[in-house]
């Protein structure tokens, strides 16, 4: 599902509208019935509703989209706490290391080279 939503969300996007459309005017499911996930309700204003030929073109990228949202999930747990982050921080701003030698800004670095986005 998580593609699909991704290939949607691409396609909105092409035709100026916003991810926000997916709240009220679209509904994906999947019946478990092994034909796989499926565009069940479709109400934007002013946008057809896709075909597959034009989801399948967005595949490349809804891939990268949905790999990158999950490195960034995987960021957020590894960040730690937004506290834990302001007193590293803090602790740097008070041993004149506010920038790149900080232990702060070491701990962020470590994280994203570690898993780093792919190339939209």
């Amino acid at each position: 599902m998580d593609n699909l939503y991704y290939k949607v969300k691409l396609y909105l996007e092409d035709n100026s509208k916003t991810e926000s459309e997916f709240d009220s005017n679209i509904l994906l499911q999947n019946d478990a019935d092994g034909n796989g996930d499926y565009i069940k309700t479709w109400s934007v204003s002013g946008v057809a509703k896709p075909t597959d030929s034009q989801l399948n073109a967005l595949a490349t990228n809804a891939t990268k989209e949905l790999n990158n949202a999950v490195i960034r999930n995987t960021r957020k747990n590894s960040y730690g706490s937004i506290g834990d982050q302001l007193d590293l921080l803090y602790k740097d701003m008070l041993a004149g290391k506010g920038d790149s030698t900080g232990e702060w800004f070491k701990s962020i670095k470590a994280v994203k080279d570690a898993n780093a986005k792919e190339d939209a």
